[in-house]
């Protein structure tokens, strides 16, 4: 896995001259984004906070030199870390978020009225920092429904005795703060707050890139859990723009559980979750299955 320093050049974020942002994988291949400017720049007491605006994808979160969201694409990754899961359940209640402090995955479930949530956010400045820069994708931390921790997300689960219908785990790269939410003690604590037929999803990285990351995660998560289903979404300004999610639960399976109708029903107005979309994100290439070749990237 690469470090933040790996994939961010020298000069995209020091030099005031110069007007592209790059991110790198292991110096080999990134991104780069033109700038318009750089609206917030400030440490919190756990990482380094950038938001800039851009021509191409509007305005965008930085943490430690890595891109988290965009006003252009924030929708892709939200949309399919809360919904998919939420319509594989069949009657979900309460919703555990852990992370997601840019509150696009708190929008997206507050969606479902039926649904009451809990966000634990170990970082309050990225909280306040969306709120400011990113007002559109933050949209419901006030909503009444919402409940909004500011704590250590795998220090509160430890010792939480509530028990959730979905966990989701909307972490940054497994660097910093965030690299315990990726191991298995973490995922033995969520095994343990989710009631009978609950479901569990965390984001698992790009399977090009990470493909040793999302292969360890499998392989903790199927010591654990009955159904693991990886599935897939593209998200442009993510490390190759193809990206994973990892569902799991003891009985529920998303795909021969999932009823239509209950989208249609819903009537949402998504720009990238349907129906269609539900039922094809768990087909995988064949390099993402268990005897596919290792691509080494």
């Amino acid at each position: 896995m690469p470090t933040p320093a790996d994939r961010i050049s020298e000069s995209s974020m020091t030099d005031l001259w110069n007007v592209w942002f790059t991110e790198l994988h292991r110096r080999r291949a990134g991104l780069t984004i033109k700038i318009k400017q750089l609206l917030y720049t400030g440490k919190s007491p756990y990482q380094r906070i950038d938001v800039l605006d851009t021509y191409a994808f509007g305005r965008m979160l930085v943490l430690y030199g890595s891109i988290m969201v965009t006003e252009k694409d924030e929708f892709v990754y939200h949309e399919m870390l809360a919904h998919v899961p939420l319509f594989a359940h069949p009657k979900p209640r309460k919703v555990l978020i852990i992370g997601g402090g840019d509150g696009g995955t708190l929008r997206e479930v507050m969606r479902h009225k039926q649904v009451r949530a809990t966000m634990v956010e170990i970082d309050e400045a990225v909280v306040q920092t969306s709120q400011k820069y990113l007002p559109t994708i933050g949209t419901a931390f006030k909503n009444p429904r919402a409940q909004v921790l500011f704590e250590d997300g795998e220090r509160w689960l430890a010792r939480c005795k509530e028990k959730f219908d979905v966990i989701l785990v909307d972490a940054s790269d497994p660097v910093g703060p965030a690299e315990v939410l990726f191991q298995k003690p973490f995922h033995q604590q969520v095994a343990r707050c989710l009631a009978p037929g609950g479901i569990f999803v965390t984001q698992s990285e790009s399977p090009f890139f990470h493909q040793k990351t999302l292969s360890g995660i499998q392989r903790n998560l199927r010591e654990i859990f009955k159904v693991v289903r990886p599935y897939t979404a593209a998200i442009p300004t993510y490390p190759s723009g193809f990206w994973s999610f990892t569902l799991c639960s003891d009985t529920t399976d998303p795909v021969a559980r999932f009823k239509e109708s209950r989208v249609k029903a819903a009537g949402f107005k998504l720009k990238y979750y349907n129906a269609g979309i539900h039922r094809a994100c768990f087909a995988l290439p064949s390099f993402m299955l268990e005897d596919g070749p290792d691509l080494g990237l």
